[in-house]
């Protein structure tokens, strides 16, 4: 059974007993560096039961509209309590932030506060950036390992050290695959029925739209361009989709978006941490065709592209298209928190030409490619991995390892020297 508590609308769920996250130990890091620690990222992804594992005293600023009133006049107000304390949803009393920063100089001492927020608040030219005072976490919602649908007998940071590959026969089989990416990495969903964790995931969207976009800034925005615009997002997830496409997919939904309006809605969305870029690598690339400067566009957890298409795990598994694009955005989620936690960046390659590499994982000057397969057949491998071959050998540096992550199959080294890696042999 799994921590926190999950958001659908008004209904909160809540699971007893708490199960380790990646992010704990890097909490712990972080509070004996700094002052104040920020973890962020979207609703019910285990921020707040995270920080109270290691919080000596809290205040819920979502929970009492008292607070956020005296808050509002005199932050202080929040401050007092055993360290480190919580301040839980913060960006409801953005003059909170300045309030920590003058504490924590004046106590000039680490851990004394942890701040989660779940909505970026607009950017404030008084709030001081929190350079040297302030250390950020983001917060995804669960991986692969955590959820127990990896075994985590891959290490990335181990394949990253040029650790032999161990070979493993067994994996998860597809229709498991395809029900955890319909429950998603929700905390507090991990414990109910499927059919229960995807209503409240569908709940959780139209949240977003009605309710949760507004946050961010005070403006309002139309619930029904903001619900299509999602759904847009979540059928064209783990791709370049342009803004003209998703213009043309909202209107599909019955929303007419204009260009500006339509960058407005996809920051909101972003500010509240639903929308995860995936930023582009430039690379050492030895030829003419220049690299994509785009990011590609994946939502947070692969249950929010899910609900976009109203699918089942049977749809998925009957669906290998769009089960190959939810199953890449779980990928780039379970890798994000495995690379987070051992200071890897994740990004993806692809040339004018349309030559590409789905993920590119980087730390400093050095590189390493990985393809995502959900098929793990020998025509499909083969194919993937001569063009990554191709693609390395076109760089001015050769890459730490190359790999592709497949949906099922076992996990082993290609004579080639590209290893072949289940998903649900992953791990950091």
């Amino acid at each position: 059974m799994h921590s926190g508590n999950f958001t659908g609308c008004c209904n909160v769920l809540r699971v007893t007993s708490y199960s380790p996250r990646l992010l704990d130990a890097q909490l712990q890091r972080a509070l004996r560096a700094a002052g104040a620690v920020v973890i962020e990222g979207c609703k019910a992804c285990g921020k707040t039961t995270t920080a109270e594992q290691v919080a000596l005293s809290s205040v819920h600023l979502d929970r009492d509209t008292r607070l956020q009133t005296a808050g509002a006049a005199e932050p202080e107000v929040l401050l007092a309590g055993a360290t480190p304390r919580l301040i839980d949803e913060w960006q409801l009393v953005p003059a909170v932030w300045s309030a920590i920063r003058g504490a924590v100089d004046e106590r000039n001492q680490p851990g004394q506060f942890i701040l989660t927020g779940s909505a970026t608040p607009a950017d404030d030219a008084t709030r001081h950036s929190g350079a040297m005072r302030f250390l950020r976490l983001e917060m995804r919602p669960m991986s692969s390992l955590e959820t127990g649908l990896s075994t985590g007998i891959v290490s990335l940071a181990s394949l990253w050290g040029g650790a032999a590959l161990p070979t493993s026969p067994d994996s998860a089989s597809l229709a498991s695959l395809a029900e955890a990416a319909c429950r998603g990495g929700w905390p507090g969903l991990q414990h109910l029925d499927l059919d229960a964790a995807q209503d409240m995931i569908h709940a959780y969207l139209r949240s977003i739209a009605s309710t949760d976009i507004v946050t961010v800034d005070g403006i309002r925005r139309d619930p029904n361009k903001v619900a299509a615009l999602l759904n847009a997002l979540g059928r064209n997830t783990a791709t370049y989709v342009s803004n003209r496409r998703l213009q043309t997919d909202s209107a599909a939904f019955g929303a007419t978006i204009d260009p500006s309006t339509l960058s407005s809605y996809l920051d909101a969305i972003q500010r509240l941490w639903i929308l995860s870029p995936q930023q582009a690598w430039g690379g050492q690339l030895r030829s003419s065709a220049p690299a994509r400067k785009a990011a590609k566009r994946h939502l947070v957890d692969p249950s929010l592209a899910v609900a976009a298409m109203n699918a089942t795990p049977d749809d998925l598994l009957h669906d290998h298209a769009a089960f190959g694009q939810v199953f890449e955005t779980l990928v780039f989620r379970d890798l994000s928190v495995y690379a987070q936690a051992s200071g890897f960046g994740v990004q993806a390659f692809q040339d004018s030409k349309g030559n590409e590499i789905d993920v590119i994982i980087v730390k400093g000057t050095q590189w390493a490619g990985i393809e995502v397969k959900l098929a793990g057949t020998a025509t499909v491998l083969d194919a993937a991995a001569s063009s990554m071959l191709a693609i390395a050998e076109r760089m001015t540096s050769p890459p730490n390892f190359l790999a592709m992550i497949t949906g099922s199959g076992p996990t082993y080294t290609r004579p080639d020297g590209v290893r072949v890696i289940s998903v649900s042999h992953l791990g950091p």
